[in-house]
């Protein structure tokens, strides 16, 4: 596990028709080992450009990759992606599904079974573990993808918006759970949100992004992510910080919003 250095990334796409989008521009940003970084931005920043292009499913078009002073250049077991859609095998029991990674490595059975068996005490599904995934409610799946992920032991732990699709109550029980995994774990972490409140809570870093071309506009270093580990989260949303911390932010990212739609309607 090492530093994880983002340098002057930049992703163009080439259109079918002969123009080109600029997705990002020039984005540098170094992650130590066991940071927890939240992205933040308008629709169209880029978010889950650059998320894809750390997981390794896109080649940027320019600047360079590195983890642990290699070049990432696809993807691998040392990162692992947690999607907003658990993306599980449905006809897998949830213990399948999370011994999955380590049955494709050739791991021993034995170790496999106390590996998926601690995962799941961690998450709190040891006794739902021959389920099947169709009967597990959404945050259950969730965790079923943390524990997953979890179970192949990378470096780096990737969250696309993975609790945007859940009721409010669960999604906070699922951000005190993901806070509760990066301390005991010490993985670094890179999570997608589109939700200020959430950003706030989980990043002890945050990254505003601006609008295309997708580049760092900002970036913050909070304390509410080590409040919250051992806090209520409703407790750590009265730090007399963090409603002032939400307000320009989301003042930064309307702003950013209505510059977009203005760009919009000028071209229209």
């Amino acid at each position: 596990m090492g530093t994880l250095v983002l340098d002057e990334l930049s992703m163009r796409f080439e259109l079918p028709a002969g123009d080109a989008v600029q997705a990002l521009e020039k984005v540098s940003l170094t992650l130590e080992k066991g940071e927890l970084l939240s992205v933040l931005g308008p629709s169209g920043c880029g978010k889950t450009t650059l998320l894809n292009i750390v997981a390794g499913f896109l080649a940027p078009t320019g600047g360079r990759l590195t983890l642990a002073d290699h070049d990432i250049v696809g993807p691998d077991a040392e990162r692992g992606m947690v999607f907003q859609q658990g993306a599980l095998f449905e006809w897998m029991s949830v213990r399948q599904n999370v011994g999955f990674g380590p049955s494709m490595k050739g791991m021993p059975s034995k170790e496999k079974a106390e590996t998926v068996d601690h995962l799941l005490d961690v998450v709190g599904l040891q006794e739902f573990k021959e389920k099947a995934v169709y009967e597990l409610s959404g945050g259950m799946q969730q965790r079923v993808a943390l524990a997953r992920c979890l179970a192949n032991d990378p470096d780096v732990i990737l969250m696309d918006e993975p609790l945007g699709a859940l009721d409010a109550l669960t999604r906070e029980k699922m951000q005190s759970l993901v806070l509760k995994l990066w301390k005991e774990t010490g993985k670094t972490i890179i999570l997608i949100t589109h939700s200020v409140e959430e950003a706030l809570l989980l990043g002890e870093r945050l990254i505003v992004m601006a609008p295309r071309p997708g580049r760092i506009h900002k970036e913050y270093r909070l304390p509410f992510a080590e409040l919250g580990v051992d806090a209520d989260l409703r407790e750590v949303k009265k730090h007399p910080e963090f409603g002032p911390r939400r307000e320009e932010i989301l003042n930064m990212i309307w702003d950013m919003e209505e510059e977009i739609m203005g760009t919009a309607e000028e071209q229209a």
